[in-house]
C-alpha cells in the first residue's frame, strides 16, 4: 500500500510542555487508521502538529510525497488534508448550505452538493436552518460534509462521535465506511472503543505522547489484554 501520510520521529511543545516524544506512523492510500488512547496523553496534539496548528515542532511530516513542515497552516487543504476539530468549528449563523459552499474548491475529486446531501440525508432536511438550530450529531455530519466538498484526499477527524446519541454515531460509522469505498484516506481520533473497532483497518496506541503499539483489526482479539491494560476497555 502506498504511503499517504508518514509521521516520524514528531516532537511538539506547547511553550515549555514537551507533549509529543518522537510520534512515528504510516496512514496508506484509502486506509482508515485509529489513533486509541486515553485523555490526555497526545493524540489531538498529533493531528493539531500534522495539520500545522500546532508550529512549535520537529520531525518529519511527509504528506503524498511532500515535506509539510515548512508548509503554512492555510496551505494545508491545498496540499490535500482536511481537518475536522473536536469543537467542529461551524459557522452558526449561516445556513447548512451556505457552509457547505463556504470553503473553496482545492482539488479535482470534491462531493458535489447532491452528492453530499445523498451521503448526509439530514443536512438535506436542515439545508435552509441556521448552525444554531442544529443538533450536535447535524452539526458534526456538517463539519465533515463542508471539508469532503473541497476535494482533499485525506480526512482528520478529532472524537467524531464524541457525546452524540447511538444512532447518529452509527450513521457517521456508515458514512465512513462509505468514504473509504471512494478511496478518501482517514485518520480519527477517537475514544469510543467499539465505534473505532467497525470502521478501521489499522490502530495506533498511543500512551504519555508516544505510539506504544501498532496492528491491524485483524490482530483485536490478540490485542485485548494490552488494551484492557492501557485504556481500561
Amino acid at each position: 500500500m502506498k504511503p499517504m501520510l508518514q509521521v516520524k520521529n514528531l516532537n511538539t511543545w506547547y511553550g515549555e510542555s514537551h507533549v509529543l516524544h518522537g510520534v512515528d506512523m504510516t496512514v496508506g492510500e484509502g486506509e482508515t487508521v485509529t489513533i486509541l488512547g486515553r485523555n490526555g496523553v497526545g493524540k489531538t496534539t498529533t493531528l493539531r502538529t500534522i495539520v500545522g496548528i500546532l508550529r512549535e515542532r520537529k520531525g518529519q511530516i511527509l504528506f503524498d510525497g511532500r515535506d509539510m513542515m515548512t508548509v503554512p497552516l492555510h496551505r494545508t487543504a491545498h496540499a490535500g488534508i482536511g481537518f475536522v476539530p473536536e469543537e467542529r468549528g461551524i459557522f452558526a449563523t449561516l445556513t447548512v448550505e451556505e457552509n457547505l459552499m463556504l470553503p473553496p474548491v482545492v482539488a479535482r475529486g470534491g462531493m458535489s452538493l447532491d452528492e453530499i446531501y445523498e451521503l448526509f440525508p439530514n443536512l438535506l432536511e436542515r439545508r435552509t436552518s441556521p448552525g444554531t438550530k442544529l443538533s450536535g450529531g447535524e452539526q458534526q455530519m456538517l463539519a465533515m460534509a463542508r471539508i469532503l466538498r473541497t476535494g482533499v484526499k485525506m480526512l482528520l477527524l478529532d472524537e467524531p462521535t464524541e457525546g452524540l446519541a447511538p444512532v447518529i454515531v452509527q450513521r457517521i460509522g456508515e458514512v465512513l465506511k462509505k468514504l473509504k469505498e471512494r478511496g478518501m484516506t482517514v485518520l480519527l481520533v477517537e475514544q469510543n472503543f467499539r465505534f473505532a473497532s467497525k470502521i478501521a483497518d489499522r490502530f495506533y496506541l498511543m500512551d504519555h505522547g508516544q505510539m506504544v503499539a501498532d496492528f491491524p483489526v485483524a490482530e483485536l482479539p490478540n490485542q485485548m489484554p494490552m488494551l484492557h491494560k492501557v485504556l481500561g476497555v
